[in-house]
């Protein structure tokens, strides 16, 4: 079966809508005449959302030495377009909730996913770039093209699994094998149908091949870092038997060090337990 990645998606932005509150205010960060107050009010209006993103910016993720109580603070101290991406890293678990755990052990795949998240938002802190928390919803988001087959096609997704785990194949290149697309794909096309920005829609769709990406080739090359080190150190499992390839352009092009991977992942490890706890409280 040939499947491509516009296929897979159609259809499903109602099965897998984003959060009505994520995109009010998704709107509201775009129209200059809403404020921080404006803003602040309805969040606050959701109650468990306020409670998400404050346990969140009190957490070690973000370190701040006192304590911020309030949505209002939180929107001046984060950030406007860092707040739109904590909204949507912390209702994404949500929208893929009910996926059964006998394609894929979901709780290993949200500890992955977090994990790959802190270490691609530590690499990017290393390398000085503005708004970090980009680079975590994007390694946060890398998977979510498998979540998409594990909900659409869940047969093929897991022929294409047993396959990885037989062949020796990544999942990836199984995947493009069995369904004719791989996840990375997938990603890309239902961040694209969601109108994401392009900087989360590219580091998605070619978080394996990071050379590839077009406008934010940075931003694939940080997330693809991010997984082949998130796998490395055990921060759970994507249901990929194999650590995908490492590609050295990604290393280049981010310009790391060696000697600096140990204390960011030591760092993650430190935020770890309270940003899965705030993510995803519930399969844990």
């Amino acid at each position: 079966m040939i499947i491509n990645p516009r296929e897979l998606v159609a259809g499903t932005i109602h099965l897998v809508s984003l959060p009505e509150i994520f995109v009010r205010v998704n709107e509201m960060i775009d129209n200059p005449h809403c404020s921080a107050a404006d803003i602040g009010r309805v969040i606050g209006q959701d109650t468990g959302l306020t409670a998400r993103l404050l346990k969140i910016v009190n957490s070690p993720f973000y370190g701040f030495p006192s304590k911020i109580d309030t949505v209002s603070r939180a929107v001046i101290i984060v950030g406007l377009q860092e707040l739109r991406d904590l909204i949507l890293a912390t209702s994404i678990a949500r929208v893929f909730a009910g996926i059964p755990n006998d394609i894929v052990d979901m709780d290993s795949f949200w500890r992955h996913s977090v994990g790959c998240a802190l270490v691609a938002k530590g690499i990017a802190a290393r390398r000085g770039e503005p708004h970090a928390e980009r680079f975590f919803v994007a390694g946060l988001l890398h998977d979510i093209g498998s979540l998409l087959i594990y909900r659409k096609v869940p047969e093929l997704a897991r022929e294409a699994l047993l396959r990885a785990r037989h062949s020796g194949e990544v999942l990836c290149k199984a995947e493009q094998a069995v369904i004719g697309c791989d996840h990375a794909a997938v990603g890309g096309e239902l961040l694209r149908a969601w109108k994401l920005p392009k900087h989360l829609e590219e580091a998605v769709a070619f978080h394996h091949t990071p050379m590839l990406a077009e406008q934010y080739p940075l931003d694939a090359a940080i997330v693809h870092l991010a997984n082949i080190i998130a796998n490395a150190v055990l921060f759970g499992s994507s249901g990929d038997p194999h650590i995908a390839p490492f590609d050295p352009a990604a290393w280049d092009l981010a310009g790391l060090s060696p000697d600096i991977i140990e204390s960011i992942v030591i760092e993650a490890e430190t935020q770890f337990s309270q940003t899965l706890e705030v993510l995803h409280p519930k399969e844990h």
